[in-house]
């Protein structure tokens, strides 16, 4: 019996042994995806869509490497900083998309799961909203109609996704943080449209009136 025991005992000792050599392996790859994911997503602000892509690429590398050192511990693989990679870099993908008007990446195509996907799509409208401020203030109006119908879009599919969190990884609650962006950007959007009609129509009876002036 002391013989069986101490065996058993070693047998765990390996079983977790391997276990946490997995985990040490992948958790930095975890860290490293997650920064050039936010590095790609500072380039797309800046419309370095090349870095961008590179960023994006080099991320992807990680996670595939991820998968493969995980591949016998799945428990591990889906304790939660796989995911949260994987979110990062769904958010950093579909922003580069959107922000060049190109077809979203789709879940299989990125090789992550769509829990992940969908919690890093809804992130995605903060960017979105951040990306329509910096062209209010540059004044392109025009293209911020485009962009908050992205996000319109979005938060149009997410509402669609009605389940249980433990199977989406929280995504009720990324739905309404994309809700609350939605409606902060579609005010600000139409305060800027009203204001921007305002001053044309100001400045049409400020020339009605010079021009009525000249005549008498």
């Amino acid at each position: 019996m002391p013989d069986q025991i101490e065996n058993i005992g070693r047998a765990a000792i390996d079983y977790f042994t391997l276990k946490h050599t997995a985990r040490e392996q992948a958790l930095p790859k975890s860290r490293i995806a997650i920064r050039y994911c936010a590095n790609s997503i500072r380039a797309t602000h800046r419309q370095e869509f090349t870095t961008a892509a590179q960023l994006i690429a080099q991320a992807a590398a990680l996670l595939a490497e991820m998968k493969a050192d995980l591949h016998n511990h799945q428990d591990i693989y889906y304790a939660g900083f796989v995911h949260d990679a994987q979110k990062e870099y769904a958010e950093a993908a579909t922003f580069a998309a959107l922000a060049q008007h190109q077809s979203l990446p789709t879940p299989p195509e990125l090789a992550i799961t769509h829990a992940a996907y969908l919690n890093g799509l809804a992130e995605a409208t903060g960017e979105l909203r951040r990306y329509v401020l910096d062209q209010l203030r540059r004044g392109n109006v025009e293209n911020c109609e485009v962009f908050l119908n992205y996000m319109d879009d979005i938060y149009a599919i997410l509402i669609t996704v009605d389940f249980p969190d433990a199977i989406t990884s929280g995504l009720r609650r990324s739905t309404d943080a994309a809700r609350g962006l939605l409606e902060k950007t579609r005010g600000d959007l139409t305060a800027v449209v009203v204001q921007s009609q305002l001053q044309h129509s100001l400045l049409e009876l400020q020339s009605q009136l010079q021009r009525e002036l000249q005549q008498h």
